[in-house]
């Protein structure tokens, strides 16, 4: 190597700046296109991709680094980094929302509705002038009606007189009734208020007392809770009622699951849906054997194997051999999961965990399918969750979850974030399009449809989790675009969704029930509540009609069906 000498001219390097300068300045005007050599470009390509992946890296490390050190105080018993909300945001910060209302929703037009058409008038009364006021040549020009509305809150407590008579020669007493509806210390009325206080108004147990003795009604926490949860045999067959006609009003179901409480355990609260219905249901787990549980409320487990079951099995990857060993299995014949079990035991004994559940999964939709006691659904709207393929014929996808994942995607380099916001346009214009479709399908623009799919679903952007997240997307074609088939069905589980929400609202106030008998309440009267205001029935004047045992309002089970038929929800399975 040859010694440096003065003759030759000295190469100043200028030092790095030592503020780090963020990745949105210095890349904020990079165009890849104008780069002309193509390995030149795919080399920035993969640094930019590079740099998205050490800038999450770097952020998951911060996560954690804080949520240990948290930890390390909290066990010298010391307090963590206190939880503060963020101000504002400054423009231009990319959004950490990862809902899609704003991109799902069009702008409508507003209009007033016509409040006066909707309230009942309970009574009329003529208000006069002052005669001492009007002039002598007052003329009589009719009246001016003002609708005001307002309410009476008052006791209406009673004590009845009982006649009473004794026969001698009977040796018996006889006493007078009480009315219908008059059980106990409480009448209908008050009974009523408390249940729709609790389950549609999401009131604690301590505000309704606090609210009955504002009222005057002298009544215990404890005779509150046995209002709620106790004696309530006749709305838990209404809503196995309701629930059966659900289920018979369309092929196709909302299927959603939220976590709740019971005596506090850990439980699962299903909501079923569609948009006659609304029926929670609380299990203990959520695996795909309960989500069937669930779809036939209840009913005992039954398992069959037949040709259906065989062809799950090899789609699973269970070898031949297995299936083969299977035949000891009668074919076409129900089978309870005490037999199931035991027929693995003696004829499988060295079966694998996974390859066992495959079986006993495979044999139990089987049977969900075939079986005729109980409505059987043919399509789920749900999300991606793994319980729920297979249980039915078709699986139909969440548009609004899909999006939700590219929401997720938090770009660092300015370019991709603007491939990222040029691709979400695109996302939300093809799901306008498949809404136009919903309400105006026909044969041309299905096949245009499927094709646009591929088109907005198969590009490739450079930025890598963007390609991947549309790879995934694009594999869950059939799914996605099942609308295409049945435009009945909607494009989102946001029902069902709302309907958990619900449900969030009322474990955040009550924290769950502590027996099966109040998680059975909390289930039916929710189901009763979200079903009625569907069918615009008033909650309060059902719960009191079914107490005071005017029975007067149709049932909600005959209300489904009604409607249904003028639905038509299921018109695209129709033969034709």
């Amino acid at each position: 190597m040859r010694p440096f000498t003065g003759s030759h001219k000295a190469c100043i390097i200028a030092p790095m700046p030592t503020t780090s300068v963020p990745t949105s300045a210095m890349l904020g005007d990079l165009d890849l296109t104008s780069i002309q050599d193509e390995r030149i470009r795919q080399c920035l390509v993969r640094l930019l991709n590079l740099v998205e992946d050490l800038t999450q890296e770097t952020h998951t490390l911060r996560e954690e680094n804080q949520r240990l050190r948290d930890e390390i105080n909290r066990l010298k018993g010391e307090q963590g980094k206190p939880s503060i909300k963020a101000g504002t945001k400054p423009e231009g910060t990319p959004p950490r929302d990862h809902s899609s209302e704003r991109e799902r929703h069009r702008p409508k037009a507003w209009t007033k509705s016509h409040k006066l058409e909707q309230i009942t008038i309970d009574r009329e009364e003529v208000l006069r002038v002052n005669p001492v006021l009007l002039p002598a040549d007052a003329e009589f020009k009719g009246y001016e009606a003002v609708v005001v509305q307002d309410i009476r809150l008052q006791t209406d407590n009673v004590r009845f007189w009982k006649e009473k008579f004794y026969s001698a020669c009977a040796g018996k007493t006889y006493l007078a009734e009480l009315p219908p509806g008059y059980e106990g210390e409480f009448g209908p009325g008050l009974r009523a208020q408390v249940i729709v206080l609790s389950f549609a108004c999401q009131m604690t147990e301590p505000k309704i007392l606090e609210w009955l003795g504002q009222v005057g009604v002298q009544i215990s926490q404890g005779q509150i809770s046995n209002l709620l949860i106790k004696g309530h045999g006749q709305f838990h067959a209404e809503k196995e009622a309701l629930y059966e006609a659900g289920l018979r009003s369309s092929p196709w179901q909302h299927l959603d699951d939220t976590g709740t409480r019971v005596n506090g355990q850990n439980y699962h609260c299903h909501i079923v849906d569609n948009p006659l219905h609304t029926t929670y249901l609380t299990t203990a787990s959520k695996d795909r054997l309960t989500v069937i549980d669930v779809l036939r409320n209840g009913q005992p487990r039954t398992f069959r194997l037949n040709g259906e079951a065989l062809g799950y099995l090899e789609s699973a990857g269970v070898s031949g051999v297995t299936r083969q060993k299977l035949s000891y299995l009668a074919r076409d014949q129900d089978l309870d999961a005490a037999l199931l079990q035991h027929l693995l035991d003696e004829h499988l004994p060295k079966l694998g965990a996974q390859t066992r559940k495959w079986i006993v999964d495979a044999t139990a939709v089987a049977a969900y399918r075939a079986q005729t006691q109980f409505p059987v659904v043919r399509l789920l709207i749900c999300d991606g969750a793994l319980q729920f393929s297979w249980v039915t014929e078709e699986l139909a996808l969440c548009w609004v979850h899909e999006g939700r994942h590219y929401k997720k995607l938090v770009p660092a380099v300015p370019l991709h974030r603007a491939l990222l916001d040029d691709f979400l346009d695109e996302f939300w214009d093809f799901y306008h399009e498949l809404l136009a479709y919903r309400h105006h399908p026909r044969p041309q623009e299905r096949t245009r449809l499927a094709a646009a799919f591929d088109t907005v679903f198969t590009p490739v952007t450079g930025y890598r989790a963007l390609d991947e997240r549309i790879a995934l997307t694009r594999a869950k074609k059939g799914s996605l675009l099942m609308v295409l088939e049945h435009p009945e069905i909607p494009l989102h589980n946001n029902p069902a969704e709302l309907g958990a929400r619900q449900r969030v609202r009322k474990r955040a106030i009550s924290f769950g029930p502590r027996t099966t008998e109040g998680t059975k309440a909390w289930d039916t009267f929710m189901s009763l509540a979200a079903t009625a205001k569907k069918l615009g029935v008033n909650f309060y004047h059902y719960i009191h009609d079914r107490i005071s045992r005017a029975n007067q309002i149709p049932s909600l089970a005959s209300l489904i069906d009604e409607r249904a038929k003028e639905l038509n929800l299921g018109a695209s399975w129709a033969p034709t």
